[in-house]
């Protein structure tokens, strides 16, 4: 197989255009090569691994202080292999630290470049280590909360988190650390992208109950929830977590209560279409 099959798309995104444009304005290419180079060798940890796990990977959108990864896999694999995937990144960046180490010892660099790559590795593995999607500590703050929460919950909880973190930071550029064009940009960007994927919600939860009506997420276990006869469907769902599996016991005024298992509830979804019918309509006819 040839080596090109290995490798990725890569992409430049436009607001890392408007980066390399300032830089030549500004006299700051080489800081800006630096930070490109240290953001990549951070993409090829994330990407290695995921390799390594066979995710379907399109392509690595590149952006500054960082990248994404287009790929269908998230919310679609263990938890414990989407934290693998996520942790390589700033893995490479501690590696790093090693090699410039070396590096410094050999005098193969000079001393300022050896400065800039050590202070642009801090800031980078920092950065990335905010609790902001889609940063590594946002998927980091993502992944333990739907091991605790319903999946629903925990991905609306981060973008929640998201979007405070970055109008913290956006207050603190304006009114407490000295203005750079470069931070101000970057932190819009990131306040643009949250707020695009809080709009995207519902579509990103209808995947999540995709995978699951297809058989394509995994499952580690069986877990019980309880509801009222007079919720819908989506009501029952946002109960759902990750890597469970789901009985559903339906409350009725009588003090009864019918299982219904969680298959035929995606069902009567999907196939049937029945939306907006009360659970407990459904369930007697089943």
């Amino acid at each position: 197989m040839t080596v090109h099959k290995y490798l990725p798309a890569v992409h430049i995104h436009p607001i890392l255009l408007v980066f390399i444009a300032i830089s030549f304005f500004t006299g700051t290419f080489v800081e800006l090569f630096v930070i490109l180079s240290i953001v990549l060798l951070h993409e090829f940890g994330h990407y290695t691994m995921a390799l390594l796990y066979k995710w379907r990977i399109r392509s690595i959108m590149l952006w500054i202080f960082g990248g994404v990864m287009d790929t269908d896999e998230h919310g679609n694999r263990p938890l414990r292999e989407e934290m693998l995937v996520t942790i390589a990144g700033p893995f490479q960046n501690i590696i790093l630290y090693g090699i410039i180490f070396v590096v410094s010892a050999g005098e193969v660099l000079p001393p300022s470049i050896i400065t800039m790559l050590l202070h642009y590795n801090t800031l980078i593995l920092l950065f990335n280590l905010l609790p902001i999607w889609p940063l590594d500590g946002g998927k980091f703050l993502f992944l333990l909360l739907s091991s605790l929460l319903p999946y629903q919950k925990a991905y609306h909880s981060v973008i929640i988190v998201s979007l405070l973190a970055c109008t913290s930071l956006l207050l603190l550029q304006l009114f407490v650390f000295p203005f750079t064009l470069s931070s101000f940009l970057l932190i819009l960007f990131l306040l643009k992208e949250n707020r695009m994927d809080w709009k995207q919600r519902y579509y990103v939860f209808m995947r999540f109950l995709l995978n699951r009506y297809q058989g394509s997420a995994p499952v580690k276990g069986i877990r019980s929830i309880v509801v009222p006869y007079d919720c819908t469907l989506m009501d029952v769902f946002a109960h759902f977590h990750r890597e469970k599996r789901h009985s559903i016991y339906i409350q009725f005024p009588e003090n009864q209560r019918k299982l219904i298992e969680e298959n035929d509830c995606l069902q009567r979804f999907f196939y049937d279409k029945q939306y907006n019918k009360p659970i407990g309509e459904i369930a007697r006819y089943s």
